[in-house]
Protein backbone atom coordinates (compact mmCIF):
# COMPACT_ATOMS: atom_id res chain seq x y z
CA UNK A 1 0.00 0.00 0.00
CA UNK A 2 1.66 3.38 -0.76
CA UNK A 3 1.25 6.54 0.99
CA UNK A 4 3.12 9.72 1.48
CA UNK A 5 5.08 10.73 4.52
CA UNK A 6 4.11 14.65 4.70
CA UNK A 7 6.56 16.79 6.51
CA UNK A 8 5.49 18.06 9.81
CA UNK A 9 2.20 16.28 9.63
CA UNK A 10 3.33 13.74 12.08
CA UNK A 11 5.78 14.07 15.31
CA UNK A 12 9.08 13.32 14.05
CA UNK A 13 10.08 11.87 17.47
CA UNK A 14 6.76 9.79 18.05
CA UNK A 15 8.27 7.78 15.09
CA UNK A 16 12.15 7.49 16.26
CA UNK A 17 11.12 6.52 19.30
CA UNK A 18 9.04 4.18 17.64
CA UNK A 19 11.72 2.95 15.99
CA UNK A 20 13.86 2.83 18.78
CA UNK A 21 11.76 0.30 20.43
CA UNK A 22 11.49 -2.05 17.70
CA UNK A 23 15.09 -1.94 17.64
CA UNK A 24 15.51 -4.77 20.48
CA UNK A 25 13.26 -6.81 18.41
CA UNK A 26 14.98 -7.04 14.85
CA UNK A 27 18.25 -7.76 16.29
CA UNK A 28 19.71 -5.23 18.78
CA UNK A 29 18.84 -7.16 21.54
CA UNK A 30 20.90 -10.06 20.44
CA UNK A 31 23.81 -7.59 19.59
CA UNK A 32 24.10 -6.41 23.02
CA UNK A 33 23.93 -10.42 24.70
CA UNK A 34 26.22 -11.37 21.86
CA UNK A 35 28.46 -8.41 22.73
CA UNK A 36 27.99 -8.78 26.33
CA UNK A 37 29.24 -12.68 26.47
CA UNK A 38 32.60 -11.43 25.37
CA UNK A 39 32.90 -9.98 28.78
CA UNK A 40 31.84 -13.27 30.58
CA UNK A 41 33.70 -12.06 33.90
CA UNK A 42 31.81 -8.75 33.69
CA UNK A 43 29.47 -8.40 36.22
CA UNK A 44 28.26 -4.88 34.22
CA UNK A 45 27.80 -6.96 30.81
CA UNK A 46 26.29 -10.24 32.53
CA UNK A 47 23.44 -7.21 34.15
CA UNK A 48 23.06 -5.90 30.30
CA UNK A 49 22.91 -8.96 28.75
CA UNK A 50 20.24 -10.22 30.99
CA UNK A 51 18.37 -7.26 30.66
CA UNK A 52 18.15 -8.01 27.14
CA UNK A 53 15.10 -11.28 28.37
CA UNK A 54 12.11 -11.29 29.98
CA UNK A 55 11.91 -12.06 33.62
CA UNK A 56 9.85 -15.53 34.35
CA UNK A 57 7.44 -13.56 36.83
CA UNK A 58 7.58 -11.34 39.06
CA UNK A 59 10.03 -8.39 37.98
CA UNK A 60 11.27 -6.16 34.84
CA UNK A 61 13.69 -5.97 32.62
CA UNK A 62 14.69 -3.61 29.86
CA UNK A 63 12.62 -6.35 27.19
CA UNK A 64 9.57 -6.24 29.06
CA UNK A 65 9.12 -2.34 28.48
CA UNK A 66 9.16 -3.16 24.64
CA UNK A 67 5.82 -4.14 24.08
CA UNK A 68 4.18 -1.50 26.89
CA UNK A 69 6.28 0.84 25.09
CA UNK A 70 4.79 0.54 21.93
CA UNK A 71 1.12 0.59 23.22
CA UNK A 72 1.70 3.31 24.91
CA UNK A 73 3.02 5.25 21.51
CA UNK A 74 0.01 3.90 19.69
CA UNK A 75 -2.18 5.20 22.01
CA UNK A 76 -0.36 9.32 22.03
CA UNK A 77 -0.59 8.66 17.86
CA UNK A 78 -4.52 8.62 18.51
CA UNK A 79 -5.94 12.48 19.15
CA UNK A 80 -3.59 13.46 16.30
CA UNK A 81 -5.60 10.86 14.12
CA UNK A 82 -8.81 11.88 16.00
CA UNK A 83 -8.26 15.67 14.62
CA UNK A 84 -7.38 14.80 10.99
CA UNK A 85 -10.53 12.84 10.56
CA UNK A 86 -12.92 14.97 12.07
CA UNK A 87 -11.17 17.83 10.45
CA UNK A 88 -11.73 16.18 7.08
CA UNK A 89 -15.47 16.02 7.80
CA UNK A 90 -15.50 12.04 8.94
CA UNK A 91 -18.30 11.78 10.69
CA UNK A 92 -18.50 9.82 14.70
CA UNK A 93 -19.79 6.71 12.95
CA UNK A 94 -17.01 6.90 10.26
CA UNK A 95 -14.77 7.16 13.10
CA UNK A 96 -15.96 4.25 15.30
CA UNK A 97 -16.18 1.99 12.11
CA UNK A 98 -12.42 2.98 11.39
CA UNK A 99 -11.12 2.42 14.79
CA UNK A 100 -13.19 -1.11 15.49
CA UNK A 101 -11.50 -1.82 11.43
CA UNK A 102 -8.04 -1.41 12.49
CA UNK A 103 -8.29 -3.36 16.25
CA UNK A 104 -9.56 -6.35 14.25
CA UNK A 105 -7.10 -6.29 11.57
CA UNK A 106 -4.25 -6.03 13.84
CA UNK A 107 -6.09 -9.03 15.68
CA UNK A 108 -6.25 -10.98 12.86
CA UNK A 109 -2.46 -10.43 11.75
CA UNK A 110 -1.75 -11.69 15.26
CA UNK A 111 -3.18 -14.65 14.05
CA UNK A 112 -1.39 -15.00 10.91
CA UNK A 113 1.85 -14.13 12.94
CA UNK A 114 0.73 -17.17 15.13
CA UNK A 115 0.74 -19.13 11.59
CA UNK A 116 -3.59 -19.64 11.03
CA UNK A 117 -2.33 -20.65 7.78
CA UNK A 118 -1.12 -24.03 9.53
CA UNK A 119 -4.76 -24.58 9.61
CA UNK A 120 -3.81 -26.72 13.13
CA UNK A 121 -6.91 -24.37 14.52
CA UNK A 122 -6.96 -27.10 17.79
CA UNK A 123 -3.10 -26.30 18.68
CA UNK A 124 -2.93 -22.67 17.41
CA UNK A 125 -2.48 -19.79 19.59
CA UNK A 126 -5.19 -17.53 19.59
CA UNK A 127 -3.67 -14.78 22.00
CA UNK A 128 -1.02 -12.64 20.33
CA UNK A 129 1.44 -9.32 20.50
CA UNK A 130 -0.80 -8.19 17.36
CA UNK A 131 -4.08 -8.84 19.43
CA UNK A 132 -3.09 -7.66 22.48
CA UNK A 133 -2.09 -3.87 20.85
CA UNK A 134 -5.59 -4.13 19.06
CA UNK A 135 -8.06 -5.09 21.51
CA UNK A 136 -6.24 -2.93 23.65
CA UNK A 137 -6.07 0.35 21.54
CA UNK A 138 -9.46 -0.59 20.20
CA UNK A 139 -11.41 -0.13 23.30
CA UNK A 140 -9.33 2.63 24.51
CA UNK A 141 -9.62 4.95 21.36
CA UNK A 142 -13.76 4.36 21.56
CA UNK A 143 -13.93 5.44 25.13
CA UNK A 144 -11.32 8.59 24.13
CA UNK A 145 -13.79 9.41 21.22
CA UNK A 146 -16.85 8.71 23.00
CA UNK A 147 -15.83 10.47 26.92
CA UNK A 148 -14.27 13.51 27.80
CA UNK A 149 -10.90 13.54 29.37
CA UNK A 150 -12.06 13.65 33.23
CA UNK A 151 -14.54 10.22 32.52
CA UNK A 152 -11.50 8.74 30.60
CA UNK A 153 -9.22 9.58 33.66
CA UNK A 154 -11.90 7.80 35.67
CA UNK A 155 -12.66 4.92 33.47
CA UNK A 156 -8.33 4.56 33.64
CA UNK A 157 -8.11 4.41 37.66
CA UNK A 158 -11.42 1.76 37.93
CA UNK A 159 -9.71 -0.30 34.86
CA UNK A 160 -6.30 -0.41 37.16
CA UNK A 161 -7.78 -0.82 40.37
CA UNK A 162 -10.67 -2.75 39.29
CA UNK A 163 -8.46 -5.31 38.07
CA UNK A 164 -6.11 -5.43 41.07
CA UNK A 165 -8.88 -6.09 43.58
CA UNK A 166 -10.32 -8.80 41.25
CA UNK A 167 -7.00 -10.41 41.09
CA UNK A 168 -6.62 -10.61 44.61
CA UNK A 169 -10.05 -11.25 45.94
CA UNK A 170 -11.54 -13.59 43.38
CA UNK A 171 -9.02 -16.77 43.82
CA UNK A 172 -9.84 -18.32 46.85
CA UNK A 173 -6.24 -18.97 47.32
CA UNK A 174 -3.09 -17.34 49.93
CA UNK A 175 -1.12 -16.45 46.58
CA UNK A 176 -3.90 -15.08 43.78
CA UNK A 177 -0.69 -13.31 42.16
CA UNK A 178 1.33 -16.57 41.81
CA UNK A 179 1.75 -18.33 38.33
CA UNK A 180 -0.27 -21.62 39.62
CA UNK A 181 -3.22 -19.71 41.43
CA UNK A 182 -3.83 -16.41 39.35
CA UNK A 183 -7.27 -15.71 37.56
CA UNK A 184 -5.85 -14.60 34.65
CA UNK A 185 -5.06 -17.81 33.92
CA UNK A 186 -8.68 -19.29 35.43
CA UNK A 187 -10.06 -17.12 32.75
CA UNK A 188 -7.98 -18.20 29.84
CA UNK A 189 -8.32 -21.49 30.55
CA UNK A 190 -12.06 -21.30 30.58
CA UNK A 191 -12.41 -18.80 27.54
CA UNK A 192 -9.27 -19.02 25.01
CA UNK A 193 -9.36 -21.83 22.74
CA UNK A 194 -6.38 -23.29 21.40
CA UNK A 195 -2.63 -22.95 22.99
CA UNK A 196 -2.03 -21.15 25.72
CA UNK A 197 1.73 -19.70 25.64
CA UNK A 198 2.21 -20.23 29.05
CA UNK A 199 0.75 -23.49 29.27
CA UNK A 200 -1.97 -22.68 31.63
CA UNK A 201 -2.48 -18.78 31.05
CA UNK A 202 -1.60 -16.69 28.62
CA UNK A 203 0.80 -13.37 29.10
CA UNK A 204 -1.88 -11.78 26.40
CA UNK A 205 -4.76 -13.46 27.19
CA UNK A 206 -8.38 -12.07 28.17
CA UNK A 207 -8.89 -10.66 31.30
CA UNK A 208 -5.02 -8.53 30.91
CA UNK A 209 -6.33 -6.64 28.07
CA UNK A 210 -8.05 -4.31 31.10
CA UNK A 211 -5.24 -2.89 32.27
CA UNK A 212 -3.81 -2.59 29.32
CA UNK A 213 -6.86 -0.52 28.02
CA UNK A 214 -5.54 1.92 30.79
CA UNK A 215 -2.24 1.70 29.05
CA UNK A 216 -3.33 2.51 25.90
CA UNK A 217 -5.37 5.82 27.54
CA UNK A 218 -3.04 7.27 29.23
CA UNK A 219 -0.90 7.39 26.19
CA UNK A 220 -3.59 9.35 24.37
CA UNK A 221 -4.00 11.98 27.35
CA UNK A 222 -0.04 12.37 26.14
CA UNK A 223 -1.02 12.88 23.09
CA UNK A 224 -4.06 15.06 23.95
CA UNK A 225 -1.34 17.26 25.69
CA UNK A 226 1.66 17.31 23.18
CA UNK A 227 -1.27 18.67 20.73
CA UNK A 228 -2.18 21.61 22.55
CA UNK A 229 -1.33 25.05 20.51
CA UNK A 230 2.22 26.08 21.20
CA UNK A 231 0.93 29.42 22.79
CA UNK A 232 -1.36 27.72 25.37
CA UNK A 233 1.35 25.31 26.46
CA UNK A 234 4.57 26.14 25.34
CA UNK A 235 6.81 23.05 24.24
CA UNK A 236 9.39 23.01 26.98
CA UNK A 237 6.36 22.94 29.48
CA UNK A 238 4.76 20.23 27.98
CA UNK A 239 8.21 17.90 28.44
CA UNK A 240 8.08 19.14 32.05
CA UNK A 241 4.57 17.66 32.02
CA UNK A 242 5.49 14.63 30.61
CA UNK A 243 8.64 14.39 33.73
CA UNK A 244 6.60 15.53 36.27
CA UNK A 245 3.86 12.89 35.49
CA UNK A 246 6.19 10.46 35.24
CA UNK A 247 8.05 10.49 38.62
CA UNK A 248 4.39 10.45 40.34
CA UNK A 249 4.22 7.32 38.08
CA UNK A 250 6.94 5.86 39.03
CA UNK A 251 6.39 6.66 42.77
CA UNK A 252 2.34 4.80 42.56
CA UNK A 253 3.82 1.86 40.65
CA UNK A 254 6.89 1.03 43.08
CA UNK A 255 4.09 1.61 46.34
CA UNK A 256 1.44 -0.59 44.60
CA UNK A 257 4.12 -3.27 43.69
CA UNK A 258 4.00 -4.08 48.05
CA UNK A 259 1.11 -5.32 47.67
CA UNK A 260 0.31 -6.12 43.46
CA UNK A 261 4.11 -6.85 42.38
CA UNK A 262 5.63 -5.70 38.95
CA UNK A 263 4.35 -8.48 36.35
CA UNK A 264 4.56 -8.30 32.52
CA UNK A 265 2.68 -11.23 32.21
CA UNK A 266 -0.57 -10.50 34.47
CA UNK A 267 -0.06 -6.81 33.22
CA UNK A 268 -0.13 -5.75 36.62
CA UNK A 269 -1.36 -2.81 37.26
CA UNK A 270 2.03 -1.65 39.08
CA UNK A 271 3.41 -2.70 36.20
CA UNK A 272 1.26 -0.52 33.98
CA UNK A 273 2.36 2.61 36.35
CA UNK A 274 6.14 2.23 35.93
CA UNK A 275 6.20 1.39 32.24
CA UNK A 276 3.42 4.30 31.91
CA UNK A 277 6.15 6.06 33.73
CA UNK A 278 9.11 5.08 31.85
CA UNK A 279 7.57 6.03 28.31
CA UNK A 280 6.78 9.43 29.35
CA UNK A 281 10.75 9.73 30.72
CA UNK A 282 11.50 8.30 26.69
CA UNK A 283 8.96 10.39 25.05
CA UNK A 284 9.70 13.30 26.93
CA UNK A 285 13.77 13.06 26.06
CA UNK A 286 12.73 12.41 22.45
CA UNK A 287 10.12 15.15 21.95
CA UNK A 288 12.37 17.66 23.55
CA UNK A 289 15.72 16.93 21.46
CA UNK A 290 13.78 16.46 17.95
CA UNK A 291 10.54 18.46 18.21
CA UNK A 292 11.78 20.93 20.59
CA UNK A 293 15.47 21.43 19.95
CA UNK A 294 14.80 20.47 16.07
CA UNK A 295 18.21 17.94 16.56
CA UNK A 296 16.03 15.70 14.10
CA UNK A 297 19.37 15.42 11.72
CA UNK A 298 19.78 11.39 13.16
CA UNK A 299 15.95 10.54 13.44
CA UNK A 300 15.54 8.92 9.90
CA UNK A 301 18.26 6.67 11.47
CA UNK A 302 15.13 5.40 14.24
CA UNK A 303 11.40 6.83 11.95
CA UNK A 304 12.53 4.38 8.90
CA UNK A 305 11.97 1.20 11.35
CA UNK A 306 9.17 3.33 13.12
CA UNK A 307 7.29 4.11 10.22
CA UNK A 308 6.85 0.13 9.15
CA UNK A 309 7.03 -0.89 12.63
CA UNK A 310 4.51 -3.44 11.95
CA UNK A 311 6.33 -4.49 8.43
CA UNK A 312 9.48 -5.34 10.47
CA UNK A 313 7.39 -7.24 13.04
CA UNK A 314 5.30 -9.42 10.92
CA UNK A 315 8.70 -9.54 7.87
CA UNK A 316 10.43 -11.32 10.40
CA UNK A 317 8.16 -14.19 10.59
CA UNK A 318 7.66 -14.42 7.06
CA UNK A 319 11.19 -13.40 5.52
CA UNK A 320 14.18 -15.44 6.76
CA UNK A 321 16.49 -12.61 7.23
CA UNK A 322 18.92 -15.01 9.17
CA UNK A 323 19.67 -16.97 5.51
CA UNK A 324 20.03 -13.52 3.86
CA UNK A 325 22.52 -12.61 6.18
CA UNK A 326 24.22 -15.95 6.13
CA UNK A 327 24.26 -15.67 2.20
CA UNK A 328 26.20 -12.48 2.49
CA UNK A 329 28.50 -13.22 5.88
CA UNK A 330 28.79 -16.75 5.85
CA UNK A 331 32.21 -16.90 4.51
CA UNK A 332 33.46 -14.43 6.90
CA UNK A 333 31.99 -16.43 10.19
CA UNK A 334 33.34 -19.40 9.24
CA UNK A 335 36.75 -17.97 9.85
CA UNK A 336 36.11 -16.65 13.02
CA UNK A 337 36.02 -17.59 16.92
CA UNK A 338 32.41 -18.50 17.90
CA UNK A 339 32.27 -15.14 19.76
CA UNK A 340 33.34 -12.80 17.48
CA UNK A 341 30.76 -14.71 14.90
CA UNK A 342 27.81 -14.44 17.09
CA UNK A 343 28.59 -10.21 17.01
CA UNK A 344 28.87 -10.23 13.39
CA UNK A 345 25.74 -12.70 12.27
CA UNK A 346 23.59 -10.16 15.05
CA UNK A 347 25.07 -6.86 13.04
CA UNK A 348 24.38 -8.50 9.89
CA UNK A 349 21.03 -9.24 11.07
CA UNK A 350 20.14 -6.15 12.30
CA UNK A 351 21.81 -4.40 9.07
CA UNK A 352 19.80 -6.52 6.70
CA UNK A 353 16.14 -5.78 8.58
CA UNK A 354 16.79 -2.12 8.42
CA UNK A 355 18.00 -1.97 5.08
CA UNK A 356 14.49 -4.02 4.13
CA UNK A 357 12.54 -0.93 5.78
CA UNK A 358 15.12 1.91 4.03
CA UNK A 359 14.32 0.47 0.89
CA UNK A 360 10.55 0.85 1.89
CA UNK A 361 10.83 4.32 3.05
CA UNK A 362 12.55 5.16 -0.13
CA UNK A 363 10.09 3.86 -2.37
CA UNK A 364 7.63 5.80 0.27
CA UNK A 365 5.88 2.09 1.22
CA UNK A 366 4.16 2.40 4.45
CA UNK A 367 2.28 -0.66 5.78
CA UNK A 368 -0.94 1.35 7.32
CA UNK A 369 -3.07 -0.86 9.60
Amino acid sequence: MKTQEKKNARLMSLDALRGFDMFFIMGFAGLIVALCNLFPDSVFMSGLGNQMSHVKWDGLTHHDTIFPLFLFIAGISFPFSLEKQRSSGKSEKDIYSKIIKRGLTLVLLGFVYNGIFNLDFENMRYASVLGRIGLAWMFAALLFVKCNTKTNVLISFILLVGYWLAMWLIPNSATPFSFDNNLVGVVDRMLLPGHLNEGTFDPEGILSTIPAIATALLGMFTGQLVKLPNDKCPQKKKVLYMVLAAIAFLLIGWLWSFVFPINKKLWSSSFVCVLVSYSLFLFALFYYIIDVKGHNRYSLFFRVVGLNSITIYLGQQIVDFGKITEFFLGGILSHCPEGIGAVITNVGYFTVCWLFVYFLYKQKIFLKV
